[in-house]
């Protein structure tokens, strides 16, 4: 094969949900049914038109691979096993006669139907992207199903531009996924690869004849030390897959994206294959050192594409620095390119859209498009030589230099209080106290109640939104969201719930909510990134010393305890999910900043319990997603992400119920540090991997309280009452009656009330049969 030459610059992927969240909305008008299949297309299919026009405008080329055609309808690597063939047997009815999957198809898989269960969904490496897990079998019967790529290729062709067509690579692909049920034991998907590899050699052929030059694998599993396969047999996978793709006799040039981190043991696995190119993500990882000889000369006749422009946060950066680094590569290889260390899919679209936050703030800042923007420079550094670039190296030197004098950014009294902190602030009295405290709350057993947010109406957006733009005074925003809890507190009391909440009719979201109201912080009018299929977020931007300047629940939890004689939850956001959740600061260690925000918390739940709320959850649904991918910086972030919870929760009384909440992660990888947080009740995502974590539970020793969810709210479906019990018997048969609550997976914020109220029946019906179970006297044999 003739290789062509790599672009200068490039960026691995960039947002594709549109600028004002166009996809999301067609997406979800096509599952309400207002927008057909080929509505949604033409909708897409212009989305996809805008964004490489875009990029082209910023820099990157036309005709040269530069541009990746990294669209998805909803996830990735769902993709690619459609692409792949890897369709479950419970959905091999939506398969045509070749077994591919239509779009109608493609969403039930992601989203589940009736009785069929979807995906399971959990966290992208250290992000907040979610992706569905493949399943994959001994017999699961792999077939290439490119059309899409083939077709959306085409489509850029036909506009005039060559693209690069990107995949999630086949090692990453099978790494991900779990096997089957009913898969034997001892079976991994990985066991699947020289299986699998034909199909992808098929799909590179097809490519090259459609006329691509440049395809794209993405192999970030490759620089993560937390898969649960031996780090021997990674590293062997690199090998079977890409000598055989590399020995493709008509194919694109291969380029292999591996973000995230360092690519370490896996790079001179990598570097033997005949791949044409290698990402080297130096934002998250670090220049290889001390390589062998063997390994320098294969890079050497590779490209090295330099990810040196953080895809994974929004700060400006020194631009400075990362061009050094780009001449650094050129040591290892005379072909070099420029890149961002990520997809782009991680931060908003773009910083200029922010007319209402600060100016000086604005100018520390780099969405999207400055991204690409920055990825062009570097470029033309690289072709033209640095003093072409001179000009913006210094502004972005200077715009830092801004930032690190800025007030607000160091705060002394902030930080003397971090200073003054002792191991006692830590710590609560021993559970077994809490416990005997806490037995004035007066529950049942397997006590029922839900992770803390009601569906929020378009009546209740309209209010906020309304209150925004100054055509709602406070007052009578206060009445409208006060007639709303009161509507979900006596619904809950119909419904035979244990322990409520208020409903959270008032938040914008969980994260966002306190950005609002602690120093520090900063939001954004249009900074919406995905986190999974069309859901998106706005994460806050986290830029300066954090306080509290007046309490921020209270008002809320305190009205909803009057009006019910049950306990009411107070509900906050812990440190750990509100830095995962947020774009936070580069300038000090994570550690510092989450015992800034958990200092806040503390004075929260002080100002809670003095209002009379007895029970209080501190949610981390986070705690897994920023976990290191390498297993050496495991210990620092479990020690101060589970420390700056205690310190949240350590002022709390012995008679107040601490309660925190987990979601969608590999709990098993961090199942001691949840026990460290010392809550007096976990919930945990369970239905969705169908109680999966009570086995790590039974053997882990967790003594405390612990609800496994037994409702999915991340699909559509209304489990049966008979779904419910049979989740809820399973963990009764492993949990102490005494520990075991009953709730859904996550909060109802994305729900309907229909679904809702229908859902958390079945749940109040379930509970009452394996109480009545419990209770039911054990008769001789």
């Amino acid at each position: 094969m003739t290789t062509s030459a790599f672009p200068d610059g490039t960026i691995l992927g960039y947002p594709r949900i549109g600028r004002r969240r166009e996809l999301k909305r067609a997406v979800e008008s096509f599952w309400a049914g207002s927008l057909t299949a080929d509505e949604l297309e033409q909708e897409a299919a212009r989305l996809r038109s805008v964004t490489r026009e875009r990029l082209a405008a910023l820099g990157l080329g036309r005709t040269d691979s530069a541009i990746p055609e990294s669209f998805s309808y909803y996830d990735q690597v769902l993709d690619a096993a459609i692409t792949v063939g890897a369709v479950p047997t419970r959905f091999a009815g939506l398969t045509d006669e070749r077994g591919g999957v239509d779009l109608g198809g493609y969403f039930t898989i992601a989203r589940g139907a009736g009785d069929d269960a979807p995906l399971e969904m959990t966290k992208w490496f250290d992000s907040n992207y979610h992706y569905l897990v493949p399943e994959i079998a001994p017999d699961t019967a792999f077939s290439l199903h490119a059309e899409r790529i083939l077709a959306e290729f085409a489509e850029a062709k036909a506009a005039g531009f060559l693209t690069r067509p990107v995949i999630v690579g086949p090692v990453t692909f099978l790494l991900l996924a779990k096997a089957a049920d009913g898969a034997p034991a001892g079976f991994e998907p990985i066991d699947r690869l020289a299986d699998l590899v034909p199909v992808y050699v098929e799909l590179l052929e097809q490519l090259a004849a459609a006329g691509a030059e440049w395809v794209q694998l993405d192999e970030p599993a490759l620089v993560s030390e937390s898969i649960d396969v031996a780090r021997g047999r990674v590293i062997e996978s690199v090998g079977v897959a890409y000598d055989a793709l590399g020995a493709i006799e008509a194919r694109p040039a291969i380029f292999v994206a591996a973000p995230y981190g360092s690519l370490d043991d896996a790079l001179p696995a990598l570097a033997a294959t005949p791949v044409d190119a290698i990402s080297l993500d130096l934002v998250r990882g670090a220049l290889p050192e001390g390589i062998d000889a063997a390994t320098a000369e294969s890079l050497a006749s590779k490209t090295l594409v330099a990810g040196v422009i953080d895809g994974h946060n929004i700060w400006r950066g020194d631009l400075d620095a990362a061009f050094e680094q780009v001449e650094a590569v050129q040591r290892l290889s005379a072909s070099v390119a420029v890149a961002t260390s990520t997809s782009l899919l991680h931060v908003p679209h773009d910083v200029d859209d922010e007319t209402a936050l600060d100016a000086r703030l604005v100018s520390w800042l780099a969405f999207a498009d400055q991204k690409v923007g920055q990825v062009a420079v570097l470029a033309r550094g690289l072709v033209e030589g640095r003093a072409a670039i001179e000009g913006e190296l210094a502004a972005a030197s200077a715009a830092l230099a801004d930032r690190n004098d800025a007030p607000g950014v160091r705060v002394p009294s902030v930080r003397e209080r971090l200073a003054a902190l002792g191991e006692q602030d830590f710590t609560r009295a021993d559970y077994d106290e809490r416990v005997a405290a806490q037995a004035v709350l007066d529950l049942p057993a397997l006590p029922t109640t839900t992770i803390g947010s009601f569906p929020q109406t378009s009546e209740i957006r309209r209010a906020r939104a309304r209150l925004v733009n100054g055509s709602l005074t406070s007052e009578d925003y206060t009445r409208l969201m006060r007639e709303e809890i009161a509507r979900v507190v006596e619904l809950q009391e119909e419904l035979g719930l244990d322990v409520l909440v208020h409903g959270e009719p008032e938040r914008n979201d969980m994260v966002q909510y306190f950005a609002e109201l602690l120093d520090g912080f900063a939001v954004t009018q249009h900074g919406w990134v995905q986190s999974y299929g069309s859901r998106c977020t706005r994460p806050s931007i986290l830029w300066g010393d954090v306080s509290r300047p007046r309490p921020m629940t209270v008002e809320w939890s305190a009205f909803a305890q009057s009006i019910t004689e049950k306990p009411m939850k107070g509900m906050l956001t812990g440190p750990v999910t509100i830095l995962a959740w947020s774009f936070v600061r580069d300038d000090q260690p994570l550690g510092d900043t989450a015992r800034q925000v958990a200092l806040a918390l503390r004075d929260e739940i002080t100002d809670l319990e003095a209002a009379g709320i007895r029970v209080i959850q501190v949610d981390e649904p986070a705690l897994r997603e920023l976990l290191p991918l390498k297993l050496a910086a495991q210990p620092a972030y479990l020690d101060w992400s589970v420390g700056s919870f205690r310190l949240a929760t350590g002022g709390a009384t012995p008679a107040t119920q601490v309660h925190t909440h987990l979601c969608y992660s590999e709990f098993g990888v961090v199942i001691d540090a949840i026990k460290n947080l010392d809550a007096d009740v976990t919930s945990i995502e369970a239905a969705r991997s169908r109680m999966e974590v009570v086995d790590d539970l039974e053997t882990s020793g967790f003594d405390h309280g612990i609800g496994p969810g037994v409702y999915d709210i991340h699909s559509p479906r209304v489990p049966s009452t008979d779904e419910v019990q049979t989740l809820l018997e399973r963990a009764a048969a492993a949990i102490p009656s005494a520990r075991l609550w009953v709730n859904p997976d996550c909060g109802l914020k994305t729900r309907g009330y229909d679904e809702t109220v229908e859902s958390l029946r079945h749940i109040v019906e379930a509970t009452r049969a394996v109480r009545a179970q419990l209770d039911a006297p054990v008769l001789a044999g």
